[in-house]
């Protein structure tokens, strides 16, 4: 089979398109990337309007803290400002968990779908395997109580 100039160009076009298309997907997920999404985070259109679904109250803020301390603390610190003994330091500011600026780009969905799915880079685990639903929700209300805002 000979091989036209329209025929090559075609499969130029093609490839093109496939890699643009693969470069513009999460690399954690091969879903695309929402627009305004970090790479790597698996977050609904929602997250950032859904509600913790549980009354915030001292218990499960004591409850959340209880979970933060067993798996978050080790990489987010005591006080949450990234400093834990297993923390990233070329990332420590992202892991700053104090951080007011954060507050209003992490509202409780947000949290809530970065604790459960976790990313790659920087580091960050899933803990949908490991918490049920609402030991999440703790952990969301015990760090929200760290923002300062």
């Amino acid at each position: 089979m000979r091989v036209t100039r329209t025929m090559a160009a075609g499969m130029f076009v093609l490839a093109l398109a496939i890699g643009i298309s693969a470069r513009e997907r999460s690399p954690q997920t091969s879903k695309p990337a929402q627009p305004g999404q970090p790479a790597g985070w698996q977050l609904p259109a929602d997250a950032a309007e859904t509600k913790n679904p549980h009354p915030i109250d001292d218990k499960l803020i004591a409850n959340g803290r209880a979970i933060f301390k067993d798996k978050c603390q080790r990489c987010h610190g005591p006080g949450g400002l990234g400093d834990g003994p297993d923390s990233d330091p070329d990332v420590r500011e992202d892991m700053n968990l104090t951080n007011p600026e954060r507050a209003d780009r992490n509202p409780d969905g947000v949290v809530y779908y970065k604790v459960a799915n976790g990313r790659r880079r920087p580091k960050m685990p899933a803990f949908k395997e490991d918490l049920k639903p609402e030991q999440i929700w703790a952990v969301v209300a015990y760090v929200q109580t760290l923002r300062k805002k």
